[in-house]
């Protein structure tokens, strides 16, 4: 039997997007009057859920970091872009990153799947960890299946806990289709575990 979905989540060791520093507005500033050390504040505080929720979506690391750094560049060139009142610097540059992804897709008019293979032999692992490897490795490949939206809703909802309001403005959608997505989503999910499916 195995694991509830939502456990099988949880294991995989993704964080909720971290909250905005009260000095956020004041680093921005500080970017804008060209302070690299700024950046480099804000990319150490931002650059980690951004990275996941590219890689989710793209499912290649190269197109995942090529996404996060268009991200930051974008900041760098107009650090006034950003308006707080319309949500957290994360998902702004989380929203950057989604649109370098779709043109990379468009121009490439294919998804790259994830690269599945080891760079290295593995350490020997006990059973217990061994069958924990190929649960997520299950989960990993049930969750490449999924259509664009239903992936992209999975790994904002249930992956970076990020709020149905702040999800939907990064996926620039309302938050109703996002949620009809995102229960999709599960629901197609469940049943590729379920069924022991791979790609």
């Amino acid at each position: 039997m195995q694991p509830p979905l939502m456990s099988w989540l949880t294991r995989l060791g993704f964080l909720a997007p971290a909250a905005a520093g009260s000095d956020e507005c004041a680093l921005l500033a500080r970017l804008a009057a060209g302070d690299a050390d700024a950046l480099a504040q804000l990319y150490r505080r931002e650059s980690g859920s951004v990275y996941r929720y590219a890689l989710a979506l793209a499912g290649d690391e190269a197109a995942a970091l090529d996404a996060v750094q268009e991200a930051f560049a974008q900041l760098l060139r107009g650090p006034q872009g950003y308006q707080a009142g319309r949500g957290s610097l994360g998902a702004y540059l989380a929203g950057m990153a989604r649109h370098q992804l779709l043109s990379q897709w468009r121009d490439q008019r294919r998804h790259v799947p994830l690269d599945d293979t080891l760079d290295s032999e593995p350490a020997p692992a006990s059973d217990e960890r061994l069958a924990q490897a190929q649960r997520e490795d299950g989960l990993w490949a049930a969750i490449r299946r999924l259509s664009w939206p239903q992936r992209e809703a999975i790994t904002l909802v249930d992956l970076q806990e990020r709020s149905y309001e702040e999800a939907a403005a990064i996926a620039g959608t309302s938050v109703d289709v996002l949620r009809t997505r995102l229960h999709r989503a599960r629901q197609r999910l469940a049943d590729l575990l379920d069924a022991g499916e791979r790609p």
